[in-house]
């Protein structure tokens, strides 16, 4: 039975209308991760650790479409929510056209700039062609994977989640089925790695746009529009929390590289790369929810529904906190043989990822209620509190964490780095919760 953003939500409905996605931020996170296996266990050490170099950067110009997304679809869903239907879908084609434009711009840079970046990160020899490999073909896809970040939010505000994850799970198993033709069978090595990954974000990108572009079932489609500047920088400044923790997480990640490549070399980097694709996953239960019930949110709000707006709050702080810790130790007992999966062909290696992934799985304790409370304030259409959330967990305490506490505790200093960052955003974020409570009556 269809679930519409009016609704009153118990946890069964709430979870039964997130969980498209939850699953659908899984199927997004696995394109990295299935390149990684393919690549680690096919192509080898040094491959894996261009891919992991290099991937930073195109999560960084891919930035645009999570901004767009989630700031876009917080102005589309409060409209909806004032019973402006025409408006909505002109406030939601402008998202999706300027998204594609800026794909197109970003795409060109990316190319121009490719080369001294991945150098100035310091891949040397092998590496650096490797990277360059990597990098030029999943930049071919780029305008494709921003606008199926677009749609990832739109789908749910549009009450057609379950398309969506249709779509995304579409998407991952295209990169899968081609990884592994690419890979084993052609023997195409990180160039094939790439290819999978660029063909599957291209069929997320259009078939969703062709969708949307036809007459529908859904809340949305896509019209003539005309730029409105002010409703675009709401949505810039709406979404700037993601915006900002893309860009963050790309900074940061190039920032633990460096510093693993001083501490560790190679190794050091292909083992934060198998820990990152586990946290890619692990988080995107946190994401996938946060996106989820964003338009839920934003819905309630621009309804002036303030006791439904305090049922979705209450309900959301109990699911974040019960897989907090389910992720922790399901992260904690499974990080041998996640290890194993990815890097088992070298003992020394496979020791090192496994201890530095028990040791960031903590993180996950905390950092769902920071995500979370990002997107919360975003759905509230208050950019400005979920930017300076994100700016600060995502940028200041990591890199902070991540320059400080490996000069005092080597390289579990690098592993811990992310705990003591989320514990410091969690403070930031509980005074938000608390400080704004009156403003927008949640609690």
């Amino acid at each position: 039975m269809k679930i519409q953003l009016s609704e009153h939500f118990t946890y069964k409905k709430l979870l039964r209308f997130v969980l498209p996605s939850i699953v659908m931020m899984i199927f997004t996170s696995i394109y990295g991760v299935v390149d990684g296996l393919f690549v680690s266990n096919y192509v080898g050490k040094t491959a894996f650790a261009a891919v992991n170099l290099v991937m930073p950067l195109l999560m960084m110009l891919s930035a645009l479409g999570f901004m767009m997304g989630t700031g876009g679809s917080a102005i589309v869903a409060k409209t909806l929510g004032e019973g402006d239907k025409k408006r909505a879908n002109r406030y939601f084609s402008m998202m999706v056209y300027v998204t594609l434009a800026g794909g197109v711009v970003l795409t060109v840079l990316g190319l121009v700039f490719l080369r001294p970046i991945v150098t100035a990160l310091g891949a040397e020899g092998e590496m650096v062609g490797e990277c360059l490999v990597y990098g030029r073909i999943s930049l071919a896809s780029l305008t494709f994977f921003m606008v199926q970040n677009v749609f990832q939010s739109f789908f749910v505000a549009a009450e057609k989640p379950h398309m969506g994850l249709g779509v995304m799970v579409a998407a991952g198993v295209t990169n899968m089925v081609l990884d592994y033709l690419f890979i084993v069978v052609f023997n195409w090595g990180i160039a094939g790695a790439a290819a999978a990954t660029a063909a599957g974000e291209t069929v997320g990108g259009i078939v969703p746009l062709i969708y949307f572009s036809r007459k529908n079932t859904s809340l949305l489609r896509l019209t003539k529009t005309k730029i409105k500047g002010k409703i675009l920088l709401k949505a810039c400044t709406n979404g700037s929390s993601e915006l900002m923790t893309n860009l963050s997480m790309s900074l940061v990640n190039m920032l633990y590289n460096v510093q693993l490549m001083k501490l560790a070399g190679e190794d050091g980097v292909a083992a934060y790369g198998v820990i990152m694709y586990v946290n890619f996953i692990f988080l995107a239960t946190f994401i996938g929810y946060s996106i989820g019930s964003a338009p839920v949110v934003g819905y309630h709000f621009g309804a002036q529904n303030q006791n439904e707006l305090k049922n979705l709050f209450r309900k959301s702080m109990r699911l974040i906190g019960g897989w907090g810790v389910l992720l922790m130790l399901l992260a904690s007992v499974l990080s041998g043989p996640l290890a194993q999966f990815f890097v088992g062909y070298d003992a020394e290696l496979l020791a090192m990822t496994s201890h530095g992934l028990r040791l960031y799985a903590l993180a996950f304790l905390v950092s769902g209620f920071n995500i979370y409370g990002s997107a919360f304030f975003t759905a509230l259409n208050n950019g400005l509190v979920s930017a300076v959330i994100s700016f600060l967990r995502t940028l200041v305490f990591q890199m902070a964490a991540v320059l400080i506490l490996p000069g005092l505790l080597g390289l579990n200093g690098i592993w811990l780095a992310i705990l003591v960052a989320e514990l410091l955003a969690l403070g930031v974020t509980l005074q938000f919760f608390i400080r704004k409570k009156k403003v927008y009556h949640y609690l």
